[in-house]
């Protein structure tokens, strides 16, 4: 099978999205780019993370066409693909249904820099403008959102978010769903202080190493 290493990657952190609760049921989609071969492995569609097998992942090129795989890839495959056309830092991509940080997206509400962790995405995380799941549409309005970011809030709907591997997607995902919910309960007691553009500066320096994680 093509991507092997791949294929067993996005099954463990399929499992993981919902064992850290970070996405219920089949909410979400984990991929991974081949930049030298220009192939993108995904997720199929409507399987639960558990159910998953190696043999399920889809590997499509770049014009989306199925290279490997029998099963449909996941209704959102555009939304991977255009990031990696876009994009030279990112080779791994993850969406998930997170409590908190989809309460920002139902609100429509950017989530701002009130804690310093959000450093690993940028000085903030934008909100995409809506446009229905699996959609062209959305593709497009994610990817220009998330511009020099590692992170897109989708409207009424979920996070995305992107990194070099999945590991450190992952840890993108799980941090801005901890800002997410820091964020929710300083606003239900006050105003929360948005820390200034030159620390996330001074924080953006430090996360280039900080910030990256590494496979052990």
């Amino acid at each position: 099978m093509l991507m092997q290493e791949a294929r067993k990657e996005i099954v463990e952190y399929g499992k993981k999205l919902v064992t850290s609760n970070l996405t219920k049921g089949t909410g979400g989609n984990l991929s991974v780019f081949d930049r030298e071969k220009g192939y993108m492995a995904i997720t199929p569609s409507g399987i639960d993370f558990f159910e998953i097998k190696e043999e399920d992942i889809v590997i499509l090129d770049l014009d989306g066409n199925i290279v490997e795989g029998d099963r449909t890839p996941s209704s959102e495959w555009e939304m991977h693909l255009l990031q990696y056309k876009e994009r030279t830092d990112l080779d791994a991509v993850i969406h998930a249904h997170t409590t908190y940080a989809t309460v920002l997206a139902c609100l429509r509400q950017e989530l701002p820099a009130t804690h310093y962790m959000i450093a690993v995405a940028g000085k903030n995380v934008r909100c995409a403008e809506y446009a229905t799941y699996g959609s062209h549409e959305l593709a497009v309005n994610a990817t220009k959102a998330m511009k020099d970011r590692r992170a897109v809030i989708l409207a009424n709907h979920g996070i995305l978010a992107g990194a070099n591997d999945l590991l450190n997607a992952f840890n993108i995902i799980e941090e801005i769903e901890y800002c997410s919910q820091i964020y929710y309960m300083a606003k239900s007691i006050g105003e929360p202080v948005v820390l200034p553009d030159e620390e996330m500066e001074l924080m953006a320096e430090k996360f280039k190493t900080y910030g990256q994680r590494k496979k052990r």
